[in-house]
């Protein structure tokens, strides 16, 4: 009988624009296997939270930028980026304006 694999568990840190949303906290601990399963994660322990990350569709919004051990998960495999034990999730929003 096959066991499933514990999730490892990273400290995603989140921007200011979000914190209201998880008790003003600036840091979570959450696990997941993938950038995909570490927002899932965050919209389950805190519903509605995903649809600021993500479309409805699934896909990252074109203004959030998530950045797992200093690499934007966009230049890995998006969504798919693996998650290793202790590693750190920035969520960053791009910021524009003149």
């Amino acid at each position: 009988m096959d066991v499933p694999a514990v999730a490892p568990c990273a400290l995603v840190i989140l921007p200011h624009a979000l914190r209201e949303k998880v008790g003003n906290r600036a840091s979570l601990k959450v696990c997941g296997h993938t950038v995909r399963e570490i927002i899932a994660a965050l919209d389950h322990d805190y519903p509605g939270l995903g649809f600021n990350l993500c479309y409805e569709t699934g896909e990252l919004r074109p203004y959030i930028n998530i950045f797992v051990d200093r690499e934007n998960s966009r230049f890995l495999q998006g969504l798919d980026t693996p998650v290793r034990e202790g590693a750190t999730v920035h969520v960053l929003q791009s910021v524009a304006g003149g």
